[in-house]
């Protein structure tokens, strides 16, 4: 079975404002497991707290091979899948028959079906914004909720933000690290969330498990970031992290649109009474995933992006259900 490896180098559309912000490069591909793998094409060091941007040379052509990446042919196409009813709690015990999968307008025959329960390496992305101060207590209640949810081999690190990103823990499968990490924070500043989710994308390059989520606890939308939301999408289209939200209060619709685009998504709470609980259930979605796999119809080699759909066919006699997936994946080229 052969798999496909995919670079990131994104083009550098939007101005930055400082010089402060962690210059990476990431690739990406297809990895047996069933979801894209980040590599490290440049190291870092784990412990930086700070984040600096450098300029990024464009993008070349789809059709040219991209430096220090392997590129072999797509055999096998493996996408997971989440499946939560009305009241965002997982789905169990669906089959194969149960789902519908199209790339490119194409329906495509599934040909392999499992349930995933393997151990995940999740970056907890915290809010640490003035406007936080208020809701800093329930939203620590949270984190301890979704912790308490761990599987063996989950591990964890945390990141704040404000006016800019900070680690605030490395790796670790001790959730007391953690939750004595966020006992640490304190509310101050802006909103710098898409320089936060670019800065854990990068961490998630020292992960050691193959399936990758990023949590994100906020109250708001960006206003001090130097990326673009443009730049957090693209990112996210070619990296094999997936990205779930909690917006207290109030809605972002930035946040549900780059969620949704790694297979995430966003979840609104509207009582800080409920956070805790909502975080534990989410826990528990993200731990509960199926993969549907297929070989493309059309194995073309173009390097281009493959937009990927999968319809649910509800059970008779269900509610009704929702579905999260990797909304696609860049094919290989000559």
């Amino acid at each position: 079975m052969n798999h496909a490896f995919c670079p990131i180098q994104l083009g550098h559309t939007g101005r930055l404002r400082s010089a402060r912000l962690l210059s990476i490069a990431l690739c990406c591909g297809l990895f047996p497991s069933g979801t894209l793998l980040c590599q490290t094409v440049t190291s870092v060091s784990d412990d930086q707290t700070s984040v600096s941007i450098t300029p990024r040379p464009r993008r070349p052509s789809q059709t040219n091979s991209r430096p220090g990446s392997l590129r072999l042919d797509v055999n096998l196409v493996l996408i997971p899948v989440l499946v939560t009813d009305l009241y965002d709690r997982p789905v169990r015990g669906l089959s194969k028959e149960n789902f519908r999968l199209v790339e490119g307008g194409v329906e495509q025959k599934i040909t392999h079906f499992y349930n995933q329960d393997s151990p995940i390496s999740i970056g907890l992305i915290f809010d640490a914004s003035n406007s936080m101060r208020t809701k800093f207590a329930e939203t620590r209640k949270a984190v301890s909720e979704f912790l308490r949810m761990a599987t063996p081999g989950d591990e964890f690190f945390l990141l704040k933000f404000s006016d800019h990103p900070e680690h605030v823990t490395n790796f670790t499968t001790d959730i007391s690290e953690i939750e004595d990490g966020v006992d640490s924070i304190r509310t101050a500043g802006w909103t710098s969330l898409f320089d936060a989710i670019y800065l854990g994308m990068d961490k998630m390059k020292h992960a050691k498990n193959t399936r990758k989520v990023l949590l994100i606890l906020s109250d708001g939308g960006d206003n001090n970031s130097r990326y673009t939301e443009s730049e957090i999408k693209q990112l996210v289209k070619e990296a094999d992290v997936r990205i779930f939200a909690i917006s207290i209060l109030y809605g972002a619709p930035a946040l549900e649109k780059i969620t949704e685009e790694s297979g995430g998504r966003a979840l609104r709470v509207r009582n800080l009474d409920e956070l805790p609980d909502l975080a534990s259930n989410l826990s528990e979605e993200i731990h509960s995933e199926y993969v549907l796999g297929y070989s493309p119809a059309e194995n073309q080699r173009d390097g281009k992006y493959r937009k990927v759909k999968v319809d649910l066919l509800q059970p008779t006699g269900s509610q009704r259900l929702r579905t999260s997936w990797k909304r696609g994946y860049y094919g290989p080229v000559q």
